[in-house]
């Protein structure tokens, strides 16, 4: 097996470590975030690292760079508290990674992609149309990661949206049918199927 350690970490080309690091951690949650700054304009942008925080209330965390440079995102939310989360899926894949380009605050990534804005509710933020899975989101708390100066961002699911050939009967949302996709380290992306369930599993009794 190839072996690398925290010397080799170090010394190695900024690109070739941030593609390294990012990926060796296995494949994670491709979502868009939706976003609208109190002057009306919309945000979205691709992340990555959206992660289940708990079920009873309904939690999900986000991490976001650090903000020594303008985060629309980050901004958006604190101003309006609240944001969406919508899955990304096959069809959209190559708009909904343009997201991740710096545009200005001014500008929005809904102007500069075929990605359609779509309303709900009566909730301020912007959905993404035809996402398989949607969420509404109203601001909880943050938390200051100090050792690199990101931020862990926790949110409250206000509603959820889910396409009807998704969800069984017992809660289970089925993700491979709407071909949702999983991102490999910053810029790979996979469709994810489902191999297996399992039942909930008990110890086993000791042999003798």
């Amino acid at each position: 097996m190839t072996h690398f350690n925290t010397d080799d970490f170090s010394q190695m080309h900024h690109l070739y470590r941030i593609n390294l690091i990012n990926s060796c951690s296995g494949y994670k949650s491709a979502n868009l975030i939706g976003t609208k700054s109190v002057d009306g304009i919309t945000n979205l942008a691709i992340f990555s690292s959206v992660t289940h925080i708990g079920s009873n209330p309904a939690l999900l965390g986000f991490f976001l760079r650090p903000t020594t440079v303008i985060r629309n995102t980050y901004n958006n939310i604190k101003e309006t508290g609240v944001f969406t989360i919508n899955h990304v899926h096959e069809s959209i894949l190559e708009d909904a990674h343009h997201t991740s380009a710096k545009y200005d605050s001014d500008i929005s990534e809904f102007e500069m992609t075929n990605l359609i804005e779509q309303y709900k509710d009566s909730f301020s933020a912007p959905f993404v149309k035809d996402a398989p899975i949607q969420l509404a989101m109203t601001y909880v708390e943050e938390y200051d990661i100090k050792s690199n100066n990101t931020i862990l961002l926790i949110g409250q699911i206000k509603d959820l949206y889910i396409k009807d050939n998704l969800l069984q009967n017992d809660g289970f949302i089925n993700l491979s049918e709407a071909n949702v996709v999983a991102i490999n380290g910053l810029d790979g992306y996979t469709i994810p199927k489902l191999k297996n369930r399992f039942e909930y599993q008990r110890p086993k009794k000791l042999k003798i």
